[in-house]
């Protein structure tokens, strides 16, 4: 007589683990569509460095994809202010000079540096610091880049070898110790931003091909700045976009994110 009731609990029963094992596999699948962490992406549609973005985003994108984090791309800093920036946890300055910045951005930008509300890359022309479109200079910029002044640059390109000074840094892992990059202007700047970051990479202006008279001695083109909270890293070259052809400097762009977002 207890039969039927003994079948009707072992049907129950698996519909249950069915129905546990269905929901842990769709929550399992909804955590893994969570990104990691979220980045935007600052750039001008437009200038002498679109072609380097037009290679440079969907490289990102793909990146972005394939690793789990997602990535916005905004085209000026008409939106950043701290609500905005407070919704990633890194900050890309992929072709955008330290000027024409709204006013709240700046103050934003500022804080989310000086408080490290995240993470920091910069590259190029993140250091054209000056006096340029009739804009003035960004004073705590240039000391966030190592209280330097943009002074002059390769208008025709050299090609050159850069050697890694600090090579147990996470930025640099997978990195040799020397590589070349193929095609960039080079800028220089009033004085060498070294006593006042911490530098992983320099270039050898001896090995400039073309040569050039344009040269400072010491010179950096991949630092950090300690003295801030968030985690930064500024890299020179960015300018053409040749780089991507590079697996080197596609590694130290991978490192720099997922240090930088702190991941």
């Amino acid at each position: 007589m207890n039969q039927p009731f003994k079948y009707a609990g072992s049907k129950k029963l698996k519909f249950i683990l069915v129905l546990l094992l269905t929901t842990a596999a769709i929550t399992g699948q909804a955590q893994q569509k969570q990104p990691r962490f979220h980045v935007v992406a600052l750039y001008e549609n437009g200038g002498h460095h679109v072609e380097y973005t037009n290679v440079a985003r969907p490289w990102l994108e793909k990146l972005a994809a394939d690793s789990n984090f997602s990535i916005d791309f905004i085209q000026n800093t008409d939106l950043v202010d701290s609500a905005f920036l407070s919704k990633y946890q890194l900050f890309i300055q992929l072709d955008y000079p330290p000027y024409a910045w709204k006013d709240k951005a700046v103050k934003a930008f500022e804080d989310y540096i000086t408080k490290g509300r995240g993470g920091w890359i910069g590259f190029h022309h993140a250091t054209l610091l000056g006096e340029f479109d009739g804009y003035p200079m960004w004073n705590w910029f240039s000391k966030f880049m190592g209280d330097i002044v943009y002074k002059n640059y390769i208008p025709t390109f050299a090609k050159a070898t850069v050697n890694v000074e600090d090579r147990n840094h996470p930025i640099m892992k997978g990195v040799p110790a020397s590589f070349t990059v193929e095609k960039e202007e080079w800028y220089t700047y009033n004085k060498s931003p070294r006593p006042n970051v911490h530098v992983l990479a320099s270039v050898d202006e001896s090995t400039y091909t073309p040569d050039s008279e344009i040269k400072m001695g010491d010179h950096p083109v991949v630092w950090t700045n300690p003295n801030v909270a968030a985690r930064n890293v500024y890299i020179f070259m960015g300018h053409s976009p040749v780089l991507f052809n590079s697996e080197v400097y596609k590694t130290i762009f991978t490192n720099a994110i997922f240090w930088a977002a702190g991941r």
